[in-house]
């Protein structure tokens, strides 16, 4: 993930207070903890909105993040809930912790930070080299629907929070861009803080881009990395995928002799 690419995430108190609490993949991956055994990896950990969570419930976890705040609101996180994980600052697409482990997950729409080809292998890679044979990556990423690409540019709605602090409405905008030839759409996030009266007394842009990768394309990057797809779905409730899908989850699991090194 490029330093370039941010924005988004240099002000970790807010990004928990927008997204703390949606915790849909919990389910999903304690089925999963449950039948493996020993250290679990969450790769793009951010603030430990999962990580924190599956600690709790007795799994060993170890997060890895490139972002320094991130991660110190996730120690910090974690520290007041008294709960023991390693924390662990290196680039994703080339992270070396010294162990191997039955499962590593992504959450969070994580895969489309890695915006390069070159990013995607080097994360692939370095997952199927921290895996053991026939262990298991989870990860979900957007799916490439209309609705997804084909925004037009111009402010558009998205959601309404309340603020914890102010306990006055957030209301959130967003414009967005997409470059058909990279793969990468373009997104503003555009907040606006209201006060008591519902009058705007401040506001707050960020920009991230986020790459798209189609469902082919996918199959044929995770083959050539040594990855056997499990299953997909269009959600963290085990829906079957379709064309009206918004996201993607893919359960793929390490073979035990990748296309690449033949």
């Amino acid at each position: 993930m490029s330093q370039d690419n941010f924005e988004e995430y240099d002000d970790p108190i807010l990004y928990d207070k927008e997204n703390e609490s949606y915790t849909p993949e919990i389910p999903f991956l304690t089925k999963w903890a449950a039948k493996q055994q020993g250290t679990i990896i969450d790769i793009a950990c951010g603030t430990g909105r999962i990580t924190i969570p599956l600690a709790k419930s007795g799994y060993t976890l170890i997060g890895v993040d490139v972002h320094n705040g991130m991660l110190q609101e996730a120690r910090n996180k974690s520290s007041k809930k008294n709960v023991d994980i390693q924390w662990v600052e290196q680039d994703c697409t080339n992270f070396k912790l010294g162990i191997k482990s039955r499962l590593i997950y992504s959450v969070g729409n994580s895969f489309q930070h890695f915006l390069t080809s070159e990013d995607q292998d080097g994360l692939l890679v370095s997952v199927n080299k921290h895996l053991e044979e026939d262990g298991v990556f989870i990860f979900g990423t957007r799916f490439p629907n209309e609705d997804e690409l084909l925004q037009p540019i111009t402010e558009e709605y998205w959601k309404t929070y309340t603020d914890d602090e102010t306990h006055c409405p957030v209301d959130v905008y967003t414009i967005s861009r997409y470059d058909a030839l990279e793969q990468i759409q373009h997104y503003t996030t555009i907040r606006k803080y209201k006060n008591e009266s519902d009058e705007i007394v401040n506001e707050k842009n960020t920009n991230i881009s986020l790459r798209y990768v189609y469902p082919k394309e996918m199959e044929r990057l995770l083959f050539i990395h040594g990855f056997e797809i499990v299953d997909v779905y269009k959600d963290w409730n085990e829906t079957p995928i379709d064309n009206a899908s918004h996201e993607m989850v893919y359960v793929c699991k390490k073979k035990t002799q990748s296309f690449l090194s033949k």
